[in-house]
């Protein structure tokens, strides 16, 4: 243990590494659908080894990931933090502001009640509030309190990664319980005949099993067509319109020994091979289910792409779905998944396109090219990170964030450079939407600076932390567990009421929302889990990029507070 000690004393980036192993494999044991996640393990395993090895951390490293960290999520939430609200989504925007503003005065509150010191108020809003980030912001305003000597600055730091280990499992048991349990009962809804009847407003069938997926196999299959067959007689456009259920599009027409484009007004004719897509029951309906099916290779020659297309332009954005299938540019292409900020949206006929998601299309590489040149831009696969756009945004917004203060009265806050970086990551991530090849950073590239830059921080934190953990928690320990119970409790039972009477919002909607206003998916997932259906993360994806930059803010703003 000595050797051990002495070696991570002399190379402290080792046991910021072991902090991280050990972290994400506590991280990942599970109670139920519950677990901690690789973050809170890290902050407890540094803390266990810094109290073991008191282990040096430098300041720098910290603000290095932690400033990787801020600008990943602002570069995440962008696209969707500055999107038009319409129709209901004002509603969600207000609750991501409303819970993560009572979370803040509730946390005041309870510090000044409880006579905690700035280092714990700060863990204890960010634990209960399950908003890890506000830890660094918080670490930074601690930093920058020069009328404090450097030793008491160290105490209060240390504090709250103490104050966050601890008030962590209150506020994620606490959002899992409002959540998932209390809030339905609250509300008297029944979370499964909630979810059939938003799926039903969202246009989404289910089957027997559940959900009916969104996307089913792209096929393209050649037919003669019989004389009795439903689609004979009509135009391409009329046959095309036959089922109301899913889409089907004539690809090819064979007509003797020509090969004909399928115009939309040419009519089909008993003993025309045609080359249909759709699904397979779709193709059954309106050919019938004799259909003779031929094996013509020069009709079914039709290349077949499947793209990933980012949506930036502004002309579907807030549209539906079926206003989607309606559209010329759209014919021929099939939706397979629809993705907004890496959760799965549900999919459905009233389902909204947001600027910033995602979309995997599939269809003939024409059609896909029309439908890209309407939407946005095509997501090709890349390993390039544009270092100009993210170095120099870092660099700018923490400089901003470094001289730009705000006083009121005797109280002056200042933005510090954590959420300088924070807020420059949301322009660029907005400015993306807009112009898709500036600034471009691969998904993988971006998980890995949340995750890596989070996870790092907090694990140093801890180290940093581990030394005052057992003195802080003899001294304040039971105060916190009561102070997180509340600080947890009152914003999102405000929040059940703001919803529900004051934004007129739906049962199901409403809870999903309050997960996004807590940023902690763990309760969305029970809530998903508990209504048998996906469509609680419309909330979630509504209300989250807003309490992500206010509850981040919050470290900031609670150590001014309390000091």
């Amino acid at each position: 243990m000595e050797w051990l000690g002495a070696m991570l004393t002399r190379y402290p980036e080792l046991a910021v590494y072991l902090a991280l192993g050990l972290g994400y494999w506590i991280g990942g044991f599970r109670i139920g659908s519950f677990s901690l996640g690789g973050v809170t393990g890290s902050l407890i395993a540094g803390i266990a080894i810094g109290w073991a090895f008191e282990v040096p951390v430098s300041g720098s490293a910290k603000s290095v990931v932690f400033l990787l960290f801020l600008f990943g999520i602002g570069y995440e939430v962008g696209p969707q933090f500055f999107r038009a609200t319409r129709d209901a989504g004002w509603r969600f925007v207000a609750l991501g502001a409303f819970v993560p503003i009572v979370g803040l005065l509730v946390a005041w509150l309870v510090s000044k009640e409880l006579g905690l010191d700035a280092g714990l108020s700060a863990g204890l809003l960010s634990g209960s509030l399950t908003e890890s980030p506000a830890m660094g912001t918080a670490t930074e305003a601690i930093n920058g309190l020069t009328q404090l000597d450097a030793e008491t600055r160290a105490r209060l730091v240390a504090h709250v990664g103490v104050a966050d280990a601890l008030c962590y499992v209150v506020g994620a048991f606490g959002a899992i319980l409002i959540c998932g349990v209390i809030g339905p009962m609250v509300l008297g809804v029944d979370l499964r005949a909630e979810a059939r009847a938003l799926e039903a407003q969202y246009g989404i069938r289910r089957n027997a099993l559940g959900v009916v997926p969104a996307w089913q196999p792209f096929e393209v299959r050649a037919y003669r067509l019989a004389p009795d067959a439903r689609i004979v007689g009509r135009t391409v456009r009329e046959a095309e319109r036959l089922s109301t259920d899913a889409r089907l599009f004539v690809q090819r027409i064979r007509r003797g020994d020509a090969l004909l484009p399928a115009a939309p007004d040419t009519v089909l004719v008993a003993g025309d091979l045609v080359a249909i897509s759709g699904r397979r029951q779709v193709l059954v309906e309106v050919l019938g289910a004799r259909a003779d099916e031929v094996d013509d290779r020069e009709l079914l020659d039709i290349p077949v792409a499947s793209h990933e297309v980012f949506v930036s332009k502004p002309r579907w954005a807030g549209r539906s779905l079926e206003e989607l299938s309606r559209s010329d540019e759209l014919h021929g292409v099939f939706l397979r998944r629809i993705s907004r900020r890496g959760q799965e949206m549900p999919i459905g006929l009233n389902t909204s396109v947001e600027r910033g998601d995602v979309l995997q299309l599939v269809g003939s590489v024409g059609a896909i090219e029309r439908a890209r040149a309407d939407l946005g831009e095509l997501v090709a696969p890349t390993e390039a990170t544009d270092f100009v756009a993210l170095g120099l945004a870092i660099f700018v917004g923490a400089m901003i964030g470094a001289v730009l203060s705000f006083s009121w009265g005797r109280f002056q806050l200042g933005l510090g450079t954590s959420v300088g970086t924070l807020l420059a990551g949301v322009l660029v991530g907005h400015l993306r939407s807009v112009r898709p090849v500036f600034g471009r950073i691969p998904d993988g590239a971006i998980k890995l600076m949340q995750a890596f830059g989070l996870a790092g921080f907090v694990a140093m934190v801890g180290l940093g932390s581990g030394p005052h953990f057992l003195a802080a928690v003899r001294e304040s320990g039971l105060a916190l567990v009561l102070g997180a119970a509340v600080v947890v409790t009152v914003p999102l039972l405000s929040g059940l009421w703001f919803g529900r009477k004051v934004l007129k919002m739906s049962p199901l909607m409403l809870l999903g929302g309050l997960t996004g206003a807590m940023t902690f998916a763990p309760a969305l997932a029970l809530i998903q889990e508990k209504s048998e259906s996906p469509i609680a993360v419309v909330g979630y994806s509504g209300a989250v990029p807003i309490a992500h930059v206010f509850l981040t803010m919050w470290g900031s703003v609670i150590v001014q507070l309390m000091t």
